[in-house]
């Protein structure tokens, strides 16, 4: 069984990941290694691999392998970075985030998930990522400046909040947008004021909170 899941993480890597142009080394390595069936309902085990988000309960959902990958690249990560993640979900982002950066801070707001994931990545033996229960769309100014901030929910426009606890030179991804498809964007402040990168479609859930959507 074991052999046979990590020929099939090697495959996602392949077909889904390397095959749509991601290109960075570091983060097709940590897609590689981290072990997604073990963030998903063991019911669900034999599709932890396929080109697709998962449930996994509380109306939230296990983001697809390719937009991990994506978003882990959009990032720029060199392994030195503090990082902040809004929506730690399932924890699996977190561990790919833990392979390429050196610290990590995982913010929740559902206090059941927010438990799942601690006990699950202290089980991986993941020291170098912290969960905190709480409202991610204020971001988590008590270990503010982060190098870069990667959301994994849905915005309808980027909380000011968040912008502040970006570190100089330091970048925030997120996918923003009211509608069901939304656009994944990179910002960061170069030149004296603020750039918009583009990295095309994507769908997640919403995002609640005091800068997230009422409903």
């Amino acid at each position: 069984m074991g052999d046979d899941l990590s020929q099939a993480r090697a495959r996602m890597v392949q077909e889904q990941i390397e095959a749509r142009g991601i290109r960075d080394r570091r983060v097709l390595a940590a897609m590689r290694v981290v072990e997604r069936h073990r963030f998903i309902p063991a019911e669900l085990a034999d599709h932890a691999y396929d080109d697709g988000p998962l449930p996994i309960g509380n109306s939230q959902t296990i983001s697809q392998p390719y937009m991990v990958a994506l978003v882990c690249e959009a990032a720029a990560l060199d392994g030195t970075e503090r990082v902040l993640e809004v929506g730690t979900g399932s924890g699996y982002e977190a561990a790919v985030l833990a392979h390429l950066a050196r610290e990590v801070y995982s913010i929740e707001c559902i206090e059941h998930l927010h438990d799942r994931a601690r006990i699950l990545l202290q089980a991986m033996g993941y020291t170098n990522v912290h969960l905190i229960l709480g409202d991610g769309s204020e971001g988590y100014p008590d270990e503010a400046p982060y190098d870069a901030i990667v959301v994994s929910a849905a915005m309808p426009g980027i909380p000011m909040p968040l912008m502040r606890q970006l570190a100089p030179g330091g970048r925030l991804v997120a996918p923003i947008g009211e509608d069901e498809l939304q656009s994944l964007v990179r910002i960061s402040f170069k030149n004296g004021h603020w750039q918009e990168e583009y990295f095309g479609e994507c769908r997640y859930v919403r995002m609640t909170g005091k800068h997230g959507f009422s409903s």
